[in-house]
């Protein structure tokens, strides 16, 4: 049974996931297919849409999917939704990208990840792709009554707002909170609160930057590394450290996936229409 869109979602919304098996636990879209962009000659019908669709069981919906849409899939599609689902799992950041598809007279990107794996990551950091992705901007499209996956998106909104405190000056703007993370709160920087705030951190960025801070031999445990950052001028820093070292690795692994999931044909054009996206920003940004 198809999900219904989200009041204010839109139709053009609902007409893009009636081509879909309709077993979605959230759909969220986002990028400038959704939202205004600076400067001038923006098109939202004709920028590309990116979606994302939050699945239980991904070899059932790949199933259905591949029925439907067999046309989306790159070479992968042979190997069948249970090799699709593998890949989508344990490689890159548990997602599955079919690009540049014409969907109701658009192009549109989605990407498939499990809703377990996407809790794992609202919870634990483990790699910020799409975590990251929700602490920004996005549409809610569809989205159903899993208890666990509202809590789990609501700690990571908290737990975005409690990083970007610790890497913020002690003196900050409503606008600068916003540029490093949307969310409004606010606590003094003294050495005591920082380590509460450092104790509710996701724990794999706790991990990171313990990774960061331990030195050869010490083998100290999280918590007396936190205490020792919590006193220290550079806590922030040592915080983008940390998160650097969560995304990188993981967009890496995540862009090399999509040369299979996508095939060369399309990751060549999309990697295309990216570089001329970004041409197109700097020539804006010249004097």
């Amino acid at each position: 049974m198809a999900l219904p869109a989200l009041p204010g979602s839109g139709v053009a919304f609902r007409r893009v996931l009636a081509h879909f098996p309709g077993e979605l636990s959230l759909a969220f879209a986002y990028g400038s297919g959704v939202f205004r962009q600076a400067g001038r000659g923006w098109d939202q019908k004709r920028a590309m849409l990116d979606l994302v669709f939050t699945v239980d069981d991904p070899v059932t919906w790949h199933t259905k999917n591949l029925k439907k849409n067999w046309s989306h899939y790159s070479f992968l599609k042979i190997l069948g939704p249970r090799f699709i689902t593998s890949v989508q799992n344990n490689y890159g950041a548990g997602v599955y990208y079919n690009p540049l598809i014409m969907c109701d007279g658009r192009i549109i990107k989605y990407g498939v990840i499990s809703t377990s794996i996407l809790i794992e990551d609202l919870l634990n950091w483990n790699n910020l792709y799409i975590a990251g992705r929700l602490q920004k901007p996005v549409k809610i499209v569809a989205m159903n009554e899993n208890v666990t996956l509202r809590s789990a998106l609501e700690k990571n909104l908290k737990s975005a707002v409690t990083a970007a405190f610790l890497m913020l000056p002690e003196s900050f703007s409503e606008e600068d909170l916003f540029m490093e993370i949307a969310g409004l709160s606010y606590s003094d920087k003294s050495p005591e609160g920082q380590f509460t705030q450092l104790m509710t951190l996701p724990k794999t960025l706790q991990q990171r930057i313990n990774h960061i801070m331990d030195p050869p031999g010490k083998n100290r445990d999280v918590e007396e590394t936190l205490l020792q950052l919590a006193h220290d001028p550079d806590c922030g820093h040592v915080v983008r450290l940390g998160l650097s070292a969560i995304v990188r690795p993981s967009s890496i692994r995540q862009s090399t996936k999509g040369i299979f999931t996508a095939g060369m044909k399309k990751s060549v054009i999309y990697s295309s229409l990216k570089l001329h996206k970004m041409w197109k920003g700097w020539m804006r940004k010249a004097p």
